[in-house]
């Protein structure tokens, strides 16, 4: 069911606003009109519209002032400038301020339709924050989507239990601003936040790293540390990326759940822990579990209630205020007199693949605030700032990956798909080799050749 766009007219020529009242209405708006600058603020103060029209020359506040107050106030809401040909550089010169355009009077009807419908598909009015109140557990999400109104809606109730959340998404999504959230939502909230990324820690490391270890516990080892779960007791610890946990330490952290203590490692003694276990993957954890990479056990643990965000691409109505939320936070970072983007621009940034996701898209509204040399970003910088490599949205434990699959196939072709000679020259043993190729999907049949390697 698609939403019924409200638009704001304001203009002092009654004729003219009745006239265009029915012409929008005609085309299946919804119609608030004013006839000055301080009616039209004090109906923003009461409810936002989809899109302002405002004429330049209004009595006390003109137009473009009122389009001042607009941009202020709301960022992300189009304005839509009418004026006389006398006030055409004035106007030209709002739209170098964000402005999403302005028509000249007497305006063709057709034109105006068009530069609604594009202001309105780049500026989709969407849902008020999920779960009521005043949105401030979850004001890191920005979004007026309705798939995440719905996920949101969800994280607000399952908030405030104590039931384990597995949140899915691709790479890029927010599922650690989710988790935060989350934590944000719950009784837990004035308690510590702990988010480790499971894929980001080595090995050998991750262990320690989770449950902490006492003096002389392995070598450089000088003292007693605490995990980073029991630094989490009382409040959230966010697993990141569980699906690339080693089997052996899926074991100790199932322990973890079901008795809720931890033990250091080379410690005989355990410690009580009260912590939540959020966590998160971009795995397709059913497949793992069937290829004998994650336990079954656990995930039954981990997935009390699951939440899977949606790809950028699934929630467009964000693209927008997305990328002008970004552009305020990094203009004012890089100390750039950047303002907003041109309606072209926008639109360009609304439909694009994003396979990185809000990633990505932060990556290329960064390169096009660095780079910003007016207030207002051009098409033709979006344009550019898009064409970048894959590998720049390519976040670290994806671009390991990417090496050592790489790797571990110029190896096996290198000796001929001879498991023990690739794992002799990888420095490692066959038992772990074996395992890494499994991890891929590599058959080390694919790589034989006639004669020895």
């Amino acid at each position: 069911m698609t939403t019924q766009a409200t638009i704001l007219l304001v203009d002092d020529d009654a004729d003219l606003l009745r006239l265009m009242t029915m012409r929008l209405t005609a085309a299946g708006h919804a119609v608030q009109a004013v006839a000055s600058a301080e009616a039209a603020l004090a109906h923003l103060a009461v409810r936002l519209p989809s899109l302002v029209i405002t004429d330049v020359r209004l009595p006390g506040l003109d137009g473009h002032q009122l389009f001042d107050e607009v941009r202020s106030r709301h960022p992300s809401l189009p304005v839509i400038l009418l004026t006389a040909h006398g006030s055409i550089p004035d106007a030209v010169e709002a739209t170098t301020r964000g402005a999403h355009a302005y028509l000249t009077k007497p305006f063709d009807g057709k034109e105006l339709l068009a530069k609604i419908n594009q202001a309105l598909r780049v500026n989709a009015p969407g849902p008020a924050p999920a779960g009521g109140g005043d949105g401030s557990w979850r004001r890191e999400i920005i979004s007026r989507s309705p798939r995440m109104a719905e996920v949101l809606a969800e994280a607000r109730l399952v908030a405030a239990t104590d039931a384990s959340v597995l949140i899915c998404g691709d790479s890029g999504t927010g599922k650690e601003l989710l988790a935060r959230a989350l934590h944000n939502a719950s009784p837990r909230a004035a308690k510590p936040f702990i988010a480790v990324n499971c894929g980001a820690i080595p090995e050998a490391l991750l262990e320690s790293e989770l449950f902490g270890h006492v003096k002389g516990a392995f070598t450089g080892a000088q003292g007693h540390r605490q995990g980073l779960i029991p630094a989490a007791h009382g409040g959230t610890v966010f697993l990141d990326e569980i699906g690339d946990m080693p089997l052996a330490l899926q074991v100790k952290l199932l322990r973890v759940l079901q008795e809720r203590v931890v033990r250091p490692v080379g410690s005989n003694e355990a410690v009580a822990v009260d912590v939540r276990v959020l966590s998160a993957t971009h795995r397709d954890l059913d497949r793992a579990m069937a290829e004998g990479q994650f336990r079954p056990d656990l995930y039954y643990r981990l997935n009390v209630v699951k939440l899977t965000l949606p790809p950028l691409s699934e929630r467009r109505e964000d693209i927008a205020l997305l990328a002008q939320h970004f552009l305020q936070t990094l203009a004012e970072r890089h100390r750039k007199p950047v303002k907003g983007f041109a309606p072209d621009a926008l639109e360009a940034l609304v439909t694009a693949p994003w396979p990185g996701n809000a990633r990505q898209l932060y990556n290329v509204v960064e390169q096009v605030c660095v780079l910003a040399t007016a207030p207002l970003v051009p098409l033709a910088q979006v344009q550019r700032a898009l064409q970048m490599p894959s590998a720049e949205v390519l976040n670290y434990q994806h671009a390991k990956q990417r090496f050592e699959r790489d790797y571990l196939n110029q190896l096996l072709k290198l000796t001929s798909g001879h498991v023990a000679e690739a794992a002799r020259l990888a420095d490692r043993n066959r038992t772990e080799f074996y395992r890494l190729m499994q991890k891929h999907g590599l058959d080390p049949q694919l790589f034989r050749t006639d004669g020895a390697p």
